[in-house]
């Protein structure tokens, strides 16, 4: 397997790139919530629509989380999380345009499979540019929680 750590100078980039990446996926999931009522009365959506509009992005986010991650080590994290961030800011497009529930729930879910696809591969090339030989030379320092 080729070495996929990232050069030291490199190494912050990446961390703020993946952080960011991955804790925008995670804020879609929730920040929607404040919006519900806004959505109802401008879009004219329903409880049950609502519902779909939230639960949407987290469906296709969890049931696609795996296949994620596998297409990133069969085809590269970075293609795929690059492929991911696209979709995801083209979906957040789409949900901005959208002018009936159904239309916002599809692009939510759109949402989630770009966030599918960003999430797995954030973590795996923040692992991969901190090999275990960098990231253990922070926690072999001595403190109260260090083995005698």
């Amino acid at each position: 397997m080729a070495d996929d750590s990232a050069p030291p100078a490199r190494r912050p980039l990446v961390l703020v790139t993946t952080v960011l990446g991955s804790s925008l996926a995670f804020i879609d999931g929730s920040v929607v919530n404040v919006a519900l009522a806004a959505l109802q009365r401008d879009l004219g959506a329903t409880v049950g629509d609502l519902q779909w509009v939230v639960n949407g992005y987290l469906l296709t986010l969890g049931a696609l989380l795996l296949l994620g991650g596998t297409l990133g080590d069969r085809l590269g994290r970075r293609r795929v999380f690059a492929a991911g961030v696209w979709l995801f800011a083209l979906a957040s497009l789409a949900c901005a345009l959208a002018s009936t529930p159904l239309l916002l729930i599809l692009a939510r879910a759109v949402q989630g499979v770009g966030a599918a696809l960003l999430v797995p591969n954030s973590l795996a090339i923040l692992s991969a540019a901190y090999p275990r030989s960098a990231s253990a030379a922070g926690r072999s320092a001595p403190g109260p929680a260090s083995p005698p």
